[in-house]
């Protein structure tokens, strides 16, 4: 039998938008104001992580990728109607999740919690394993890379915990709060496509 935050996954499962977000859903985007900040401690991180030297590839040469599905909630009792959930985009085009590389040196729930903090400036606790995704990244697949933009991401879900003023991607995301509720409806896309757009 579902858990009540089962259900409440599957409903945001779809949360994936391909263009501009309807103001009229978006709750809090880019930065939320000053009060709506929560801090938890810890060192806040200044630049993201660049180079491939230290990426993980699988044995069938797909590059490994992790990242989160950011989400908040009141209480202990997650539903469809009291769970907000967080996408980012780069300057508008496209709306995802945040992910990344997965390197060499940290295991993949580090990289998950990294990428997240990078792309999306929160932070928080990983509550569940959502599944792995294939994907094709166009990105990759332009640069010319040996694996041609075939990726295998990891994704969580992260209770967010911590919202920072600025991150290490502050000037290239935007971020904004969705009710998984609305995002369901607002888009019928399978998890998978979210993945799968360009970070």
């Amino acid at each position: 039998r579902a858990s009540s935050q089962q259900r409440a996954l599957s409903s945001m499962s779809a949360a994936r938008v391909s263009s501009c977000l309807p103001g009229a859903w978006c709750l809090e985007q880019h930065m939320p104001p000053s009060s709506m900040l929560t801090t938890v401690g810890g060192p806040v991180p200044v630049n993201s992580r660049v180079g491939r030297h230290k990426q993980r590839y699988a044995e069938t040469g797909e590059r490994l990728v992790a990242g989160c599905i950011p989400i908040k909630y009141p209480g202990s009792d997650p539903t469809a109607d009291t769970v907000q959930v967080m996408l980012i985009s780069r300057g508008g085009k496209g709306w995802t999740f945040p992910k990344g590389g997965w390197e060499d040196d940290e295991t993949v729930e580090a990289a998950a919690r990294r990428e997240t903090v990078e792309e999306a400036g929160v932070r928080g606790s990983i509550e569940e394993h959502v599944g792995t995704f294939s994907f094709r990244s166009n990105k990759q697949e332009h640069q010319g890379n040996a694996h041609q933009g075939r990726c295998r991401a990891h994704m969580f879900v992260m209770r967010v915990a911590e919202e920072l003023e600025t991150w290490p991607e502050y000037s290239q995301r935007l971020r904004c709060w969705v009710s998984s509720s609305s995002s369901s409806r607002s888009s019928r896309r399978v998890m998978g496509q979210a993945v799968a757009a360009a970070s």
